[in-house]
């Protein structure tokens, strides 16, 4: 683990003062409120990528200005997906898809989806041999890990069609954008850091984007989940940090030029383009339209249909969700 902790990233250039002052809010306390029960909290970083992790990154400054003053910025195994830095206890908040949370609750892990942030983080892209996803039968889709959330996204959506997963598609482990360029796959999921490349060079076209295609479209691609034991024992800090992720999240969505500048030149992305073209192509505004119990739901249908986990969609909303937060800020934050 490598706690990320150097002026650039966490002032860009900004006091804690000028970040608030950034998103137009100010600091709790002074509108009377508690102060929160600890001033420290742990953030994932994803080195070298994690574009829709703007608004947690954007978050810092804000949680500066409002009583957390400790925020780390924390490293995890990058051989592993994020979810199990918050299982593992390395984060005390992750910022994941639903299915990735559902799967560390159905695994007995003690933590609780708080918030949808935004969606559209995926396209699936696949040459003129595949037409939709049923044309995916008997094709090559290339992953860049087995049962990560990638591969775990993919695996819901050919499932939701009738395909099998296990048997009607070949996986190929590598990188997938790469390979298919080579030829090597027929299809691939891309991420937003791919979405400049892919739309300049027109590799592949559209099967599927969880920006505009029903039902995926529907429901939140990235949701915030926090620990167990910092959400109970630290309540009013846990507000504070869905309070500055969802105002980060208005400022992405109102502001995308500058919430892309921000992210570059406090060192937690390095593409400006990137930042931009991820920021303008994944509603950030969603948050407030969208319902964060409907989404757990529909991904946790989807897992318990293929397999992925025991629990029903009842069971996990008992055991791993709480959305408390959410109903009260969504009162507070109107705009």
């Amino acid at each position: 683990m490598q706690i990320i902790q150097n002026r650039r990233q966490f002032l860009g250039g900004l006091t804690a003062a000028g970040g608030a002052g950034l998103f137009k809010v100010g600091p709790s306390n002074a509108t009377g409120k508690p102060a929160p029960e600890t001033t420290t909290v742990r953030l994932g970083r994803w080195v070298g990528g994690a574009y829709c992790w703007a608004s947690l990154y954007l978050a810092g400054e804000l949680l500066r200005a409002d009583g957390l003053t400790d925020v780390r910025y924390v490293e995890g195994d990058t051989k592993v997906d994020n979810t199990e830095w918050l299982a593992g206890g390395v984060t005390d908040f992750d910022f994941n898809m639903p299915s990735m949370h559902i799967r560390s609750i159905d695994a007995g892990a003690r933590i609780k989806i708080l918030t949808g942030v935004h969606t559209g983080c995926w396209e699936l892209r696949a040459d003129n041999s595949v037409n939709g996803i049923a044309d995916l039968k008997g094709k090559r889709v290339g992953i860049w890990a087995l049962d990560d959330h990638p591969h775990v996204f993919l695996t819901l959506i050919v499932n939701y069609v009738g395909l099998d997963p296990d048997h009607d598609i070949e996986w190929v482990v590598g990188s997938p954008m790469q390979d298919f360029i080579d030829g090597k796959v027929d299809a691939f999921l891309a991420g937003t850091s791919e979405f400049p490349k892919i739309r300049s060079e027109k590799i592949g076209h559209t099967i599927v984007s969880n920006l505009i295609d029903r039902p995926w479209s529907q429901y939140f691609c990235c949701m915030v989940a926090g620990s167990v034991d910092y959400v109970e024992k630290y309540p009013v800090a846990t507000k504070r940090v869905l309070r500055a992720i969802l105002k980060s999240a208005d400022f992405c969505a109102s502001d995308p030029m500058s919430a892309a500048h921000e992210l570059v030149d406090r060192g937690f992305l390095p593409s400006y383009d990137e930042a931009l073209l991820t920021l303008q192509e994944t509603q950030h505004d969603k948050w407030r339209d969208y319902d964060a119990e409907d989404s757990v739901r529909f991904y946790a249908l989807r897992m318990q249909e293929t397999g992925m986990i025991k629990s029903s969609p009842q069971q996990i909303l008992a055991n791993g969700a709480d959305f408390r937060f959410l109903d009260e800020l969504k009162q507070e934050l109107k705009m």
